[in-house]
């Protein structure tokens, strides 16, 4: 028998391997078995046929992967959003009265709801680039590329970033727990040390602020070292009055709780005001007089109104009472010294 003839039957599998990526069960073997060996079809079939259908399944089956991640992470988001009060918090805010706390117990909080929307859509942009790279990644293998040098090369290139955009990473990760965290929003005002101002703008990476004077600050999030907010839940409107030394405290208290009082009553006021208002006494000694000073618990971001209407509405009911309070007055004393004498 020739050595060719032998060697025939052996041809078959060498050539289904040099053609075909997969001989076991793929459309290219089974292509290649029905047209006895024709390599030109079964490599046809393998770039027009094989390739693009796994192609199309990886592509869908991260499609799918994406829409349920990126659902599940809004769930877990806005749970933890809504779970983020203690019932001792919102039955102690009911009790003060503070307006709002009853849309806080309840899941229609639209702070609250933005909050969660912004959060989820953050997370949901990572776990869609996270899919969507290892679904490219897959399908370029499918191809036929190499992954190593390009997965080399993308680690290389990643630690590089990270090194140089350290403070980038610092500011977004600060940005992402503020909004976890719920610190400060849109429209309230906020110290953030230097700047001061109401909040226009959140992003991962920035605050704006515009200040009362019109400047607009950009304040990287991961410089921001402590937040006050000035006009969460509720604020505090403090008047402090100066007297000259020998005036009469009780009259002045008398007289200043009745003008505070006036101010909370009237129509402007009437419906901002959360608590009736409280003269604590003297505050201070000072240079110049005697300081007395009363608070009230007005509305988020209504305690610098009021404070000037009743400084305004302070200084009307004194002149209208006829009682002579003096505002402090320094006085200087003059020595003139004659030179010749």
């Amino acid at each position: 028998m020739s050595p060719n003839l032998l060697a025939t039957p052996h041809s078959l599998p060498a050539a289904v391997e040099d053609v075909c990526d997969d001989t076991t069960g793929s459309l290219c073997s089974w292509v290649f078995d029905v047209s006895n060996g024709n390599e030109f079809l079964a490599s046809a079939t393998t770039w027009f046929v094989d390739r693009p259908l796994r192609i199309i399944v990886v592509l869908l089956v991260a499609w799918i992967a994406n829409r349920l991640l990126k659902r599940s992470v809004r769930k877990v988001v806005t749970h933890v959003i809504t779970a983020d009060r203690p019932e001792a918090l919102l039955s102690r805010l009911d009790g003060l009265g503070v307006p709002g706390a009853d849309i806080l117990e309840s899941d229609d909080d639209p702070r609250r709801e933005a909050r969660a929307k912004s959060i989820s859509n953050v997370l949901g942009s990572t776990v869609s680039v996270v899919v969507w790279t290892m679904a490219l990644m897959t399908a370029l293998g499918i191809v036929g590329i190499d992954l190593g040098p390009l997965i080399a090369g993308a680690g290389i290139a990643g630690v590089a970033l990270g090194f140089g955009a350290q403070s980038l990473v610092q500011d977004c990760i600060a940005g992402l727990f503020m909004l976890m965290e719920d610190q400060y929003g849109l429209g309230d005002v906020v110290d953030l040390g230097e700047a001061v101002g109401v909040v226009e703008e959140i992003t991962l990476r920035a605050t704006v602020l515009r200040s009362l004077n019109g400047t607009v600050w950009h304040v990287p999030n991961g410089q921001v070292q402590r937040v006050g907010n000035l006009s969460q839940l509720w604020s505090v409107a403090v008047v402090d009055v100066d007297v000259a030394y020998d005036t009469a405290l009780a009259p002045a208290r008398t007289l200043i709780e009745q003008a505070v009082q006036e101010v909370c009553a009237t129509e402007e006021f009437a419906d901002k005001v959360l608590e009736a208002p409280t003269v604590l006494g003297v505050e201070s000694l000072g240079a110049d007089g005697i300081t007395i000073r009363a608070i009230v618990k007005v509305e988020p971001g209504n305690q610098w109104a009021f404070q000037r209407a009743a400084r305004e509405h302070i200084k009307a009911v004194f002149d209208a009472n006829g009682i002579e309070i003096p505002f402090p007055q320094r006085t200087v004393w003059v020595r003139n010294e004659d030179s010749t004498g």
